[in-house]
């Protein structure tokens, strides 16, 4: 039985209607699946991935600015020269407004700098920092079931006070990794964030229900939710209505359908 959800794309500008919370966005537009569709294939491989994967994240962040903090202005246009009144009186995003984007190296270092770039056309350049960290599973040799996260390595700029920390991963599987990035935030980086946001190409079931259950106040986004081995039943139900029945990883935590290993395909590394 294939997947029943995305029969009917969610608007542009919304998101798809789901049962795993308020904090919880799923945009599945026609766009971000028609992405998901090349990213995933088989055939689909760097540069093309890659501008692909960038474009994607484009779309994921026209949801995650909802989230931050606008400013009234008055502002001059070209016209403002020839006609005093011409004036663009309205909503910004605060320029002012801190980010700090992650990357979770490595599937997280092209999703970071394309949300840099993104961060930087509408903040002061000031205001826009990245973060490193360097995370691995850890799998049981003989059985390939990851059974934890190695955090080797970091490169933190400063203290978050007041910042939205923007933790941008492809591929939300297990919820292990992000956790992991999460708790560093919360107990070895100075000041308190307004907000954690993470965002992702697909989430599985399981990992939604590890980060809303454990992490109530982090802002998820995602532009496909994979349940794919679910059974035929769950699958014509509506996201989320039958949450404890839905399954979306393999026994080596991997995502159904999914993309493949995107930290392997992203850098032609499949070690």
């Amino acid at each position: 039985m294939p997947e029943t959800a995305y029969l009917e794309p969610a608007r542009p500008g919304h998101s798809i209607d789901h049962d795993y919370g308020e904090r919880v966005r799923v945009l599945a537009d026609a766009w971000a699946l028609s992405l998901l569709a090349r990213i995933g294939h088989p055939d689909c491989k760097p540069p093309v991935l890659h501008d692909l994967i960038s474009s994607a994240y484009w779309r994921l962040l026209h949801g995650v600015v909802d989230l931050l903090p606008t400013r009234a202005v008055s502002l001059p246009t070209r016209m403002t020269a020839i006609e005093p009144r011409a004036h663009y009186d309205g909503a910004i995003v605060d320029p002012d407004h801190h980010v700090v984007v992650v990357d979770v190296a490595r599937a997280g270092i092209l999703p970071a700098t394309t949300c840099q770039r993104a961060m930087l056309e509408i903040l002061d350049p000031d205001r826009v920092r990245v973060d490193h960290l360097y995370l691995q599973r850890v799998a049981d040799p003989e059985s390939g079931h990851v059974t934890g996260v190695d955090l080797s390595g970091s490169k933190i700029g400063g203290p978050v006070e007041g910042a939205t920390v923007l933790i941008p991963d492809p591929m939300g599987a297990t919820g292990s990794s992000i956790s992991r990035v999460i708790e560093h935030y919360h107990h070895k980086v100075p000041g308190q964030q307004a907000r954690i946001v993470t965002c992702h190409l697909m989430v599985t079931p399981e990992y939604l229900r590890q980060i809303t259950t454990t992490y109530p106040d982090v802002h998820v986004f995602a532009l496909r939710l994979d349940r794919g081995l679910s059974s035929d039943e769950v699958l014509r139900t509506r996201l989320g209505s039958r949450w404890a029945e839905e399954r979306g990883l393999t026994d080596k935590a991997y995502i159904v359908p999914g993309a493949g290993g995107m930290g392997e395909v992203i850098n032609n590394s499949f070690v």
